[in-house]
């Protein structure tokens, strides 16, 4: 059966109880998936044995605390093996995973979702479906260990991150860019488990790849030990070494998927084996003679022993944290729980202030350095970077210091040309806690980092995507860097906030948002050109985070409603101005996030957006969304229009862009005019 390279009656009769241990999981896994008829089951099966060591010799944890905030993480980034971990959680005693959860394991209102989800269940450290993402996560967590250690030392904070990757992450490109990242910051509180098997869904591994991923993690910087799978002897020796190095570890684990089955080392073994005949052969195999979901009185118990192991470390943990003063404590638990600083509303009213009074013309990106000048320092939480864009995305504020092995207590990361990475180690940053991540990159680029950029909305993580250089504002670089759809497509995912400031108090209105959220993750849409100051008029309240608001009220009586975004309130501005001197009432509402428009009452909506007047929209990006407040919320599609791009950029100066593709105060007023046709007379 499989390859004669394993031996199972040599593995059960060395190690009889590990074997048991081992084999709770891969039965638990067999009759979940056939319960489910779908699923992974190979995965679980091969790696049962580095999972039952891990949690067994070297995991700290406490299922009775699974938030405790010293344990270590485990990641399982070969997610689509979901059973793996569910089995683990149940068997150890989190008090959630329950038996019938496992029963349930697929369904709809079940925990135990088809891939591992964030905040189903306990032990869940971070979502785990698209390849790669948990393994690049990890970089992100073991940073955060790292600065905050060195924040409130090993007492409080000295825990390990623990990765299982297959081959399919290794494969997936933003693998390179995390273990690059781990690599050079010589991140040795990380150990990656490969789990190498040579199997994919389409065959072997040689059908499509020959990285000797050894070498290359070897390369990268990382510390490298090849080992049997299936050895509990050889796999606990590796993991012990592994924690004695300087750098990151990867320990490839030679595996057999569907390991005692007759799918074994095939591609068929990767997915769901629910054959009645091959479940009974194999548990034959394993010499259990348990029914379905039925785990022995003393292999439970057994579990249950490693589940409840680090209470005692948990408990010696709260001591030391009581130990230490009220004041770091409060701090601490502050930071933990993602609540921002008493002073930072203070702060802001105070920038905005010295704005409003000083009207600087200024890109928002300029505008968030200046915000960020005043919020870095009152909080030491915050963890900014770029990806090689520093100077461009103005990300750098001269109090933080830079991350890397000489300085743990950096707080700016130089993420390199690795925008997918630099989000997904965003989102390990924030799915550990106590750190507060942001970072930059050109607004078009949102296209590489996507993918990471939907879970941590999916998760609900409060991440902050610093985005410059939104619109054909950009100029000379032309239509590969000049973002038209991005607007549109970030705007439709669910959980996220967009913010397209229009001067500098926005954006600092913008930053208190972001930083106040604790569900989720903000993109920062900043110019790259200068902008004017439009809220000249200092106000206590955060206009932005109502979404809209009435940046500027008819003179006369109201016959239009300009509505803009960003760069484009300025133009919108103008356009009143042209407008109300031939006596057309024209109302400006901007509306820097819609997301947040959207969750205001009937009655705010309506009195910002009444029914009546002709609207027109401007934004230099394409049109699409712009409908539900062009003709919906009140309004007319005959009476509105819009005022924007309909096409891909180009290269030449901003302002002769904006002429040419038609976006001006000018073209604004026009279309009003022609939107009311004959219905309007000067009122002056």
């Amino acid at each position: 059966m499989g390859d004669p390279y394993v031996d199972i009656e040599s593995l059960r009769a060395a190690h009889p109880e590990h074997w048991n241990k081992a084999c709770a999981i891969r039965t638990l896994t067999l009759d979940a998936v056939a319960a489910a008829n779908s699923g992974h089951s190979g995965m679980p099966m091969g790696m049962a044995d580095v999972a039952t060591v891990l949690y067994e010799k070297h995991l700290k944890f406490d299922a009775s605390a699974p938030d405790w905030p010293d344990r270590d993480r485990f990641i399982l980034s070969a997610g689509h093996g979901s059973m793996l971990l569910y089995s683990l959680l149940h068997l150890t005693g989190y008090e959630d995973m329950t038996l019938d959860q496992l029963r349930n394991f697929r369904q709809l209102g079940a925990i135990t979702a088809g891939h591992p989800e964030y905040g189903h269940a306990k032990g869940i450290e971070t979502t785990t479906g698209p390849l790669g993402q948990g393994l690049a996560n990890s970089v992100g967590f073991a940073i955060a260990e790292e600065v905050q250690r060195a924040r409130y030392g090993k007492k409080l904070v000295d825990h390990y991150t623990y990765v299982i990757a297959g081959d399919g992450c290794l494969m997936e490109g933003v693998s390179q860019e995390a273990i690059g990242l781990a690599g050079k910051h010589e991140l040795s509180r990380l150990i990656v488990f490969w789990d190498n098997n040579n199997i994919t869904i389409d065959g072997t591994v040689e059908l499509s790849d020959k990285t000797n991923q050894v070498l290359r993690f070897k390369a990268s910087g990382w510390h490298v030990q090849e080992i049997d799978g299936h050895d509990p002897e050889a796999i606990d020796a590796a993991i012990t070494k592994a924690k004695k190095t300087g750098k990151p570890s990867m320990i490839a684990c030679k595996t057999h998927i569907a390991l005692g089955s007759s799918a074994q080392d095939t591609s068929k073994g990767h997915g769901a084996l629910t054959d009645a005949q091959l479940i009974a052969d194999t548990r034959a195999v394993y010499g259990w003679e348990h029914g379905p979901f039925e785990i022995p009185a003393d292999v439970k118990s057994a579990w249950e022993a490693i589940g409840a192991r680090g209470t005692e470390a948990r408990k010696d943990w709260e001591g030391r944290l009581a130990s230490v003063s009220n004041s770091k404590q409060k701090q601490f638990a502050r930071e933990l729980s993602g609540d921002v600083p008493n002073k930072l509303s203070a702060t802001i009213k105070a920038l905005k202030k010295q704005i409003s009074e000083t009207q600087p013309k200024v890109a928002t990106r300029k505008a968030s350095e200046m915000a960020l000048e005043v919020i870095n320092p009152i909080m030491g939480e915050t963890f900014g970077g770029s990806a090689d864009l520093t100077g461009s995305n103005n990300t750098l504020t001269g109090d933080m210091g830079v991350f890397d092995p000489e300085n743990r207590k950096g707080r700016y990361m130089y993420y390199g040309v690795r925008e997918h990475g630099m989000a997904a180690a965003m989102n390990g940053l924030a799915l550990h806690g106590g750190v507060k991540p942001y970072g930059g990159t050109f607004m078009c680029f949102t296209d590489y980092a996507r993918g990471a950029m939907r879970l941590s909305a999916l998760m609900k993580q409060p991440v902050a995507y610093v985005m410059t250089h939104d619109s054909i504002g950009l100029g000379e670089d032309g239509p590969t860097h000049q973002p038209v759809e991005h607007l549109a497509m970030l705007r439709a995912t669910p959980n996220v906030n967009v913010f397209r400031p229009a001067d500098a108090v926005e954006t600092a209105e913008a930053w208190e948002v972001a930083l106040g959220s604790k569900e989720t993750p903000s993109v920062l849409a900043l110019s790259r050109q200068g902008l004017p100051t439009v809220r000249t008029d200092h106000t206590l309240k955060n206009q932005v985070s109502m979404g809209a608001y009435v940046l500027a009220e008819a003179e006369s009586k109201r016959q239009a409603i300009l509505m803009a975004t960003g760069s484009e309130v300025e133009i919108a501005m103008a356009a009143k101005a042209l407008l109300e001197a031939e006596g057309i009432g024209t109302r400006v509402v901007s509306m820097p996030c819609w997301e947040l428009f959207e969750a205001q009452d009937e009655k705010y909506r309506r009195k910002v957006l009444p029914g009546g007047p002709v609207r027109v929209a401007i934004e230099a990006a394409i049109r699409f969304g712009w409908d539900r407040w062009l003709f919906g919320e009140r309004g007319k599609r005959e009476k509105s229009g819009f005022i924007g791009m309909h096409d891909f950029g180009a290269s030449a100066p901003a302002g002769t862009l904006y002429e040419h593709f038609g976006i001006t105060a000018q073209a604004t007023a026009d279309k009003v005019k022609s939107l009311l046709g004959g219905d309007w007379t000067p009122t002056r």
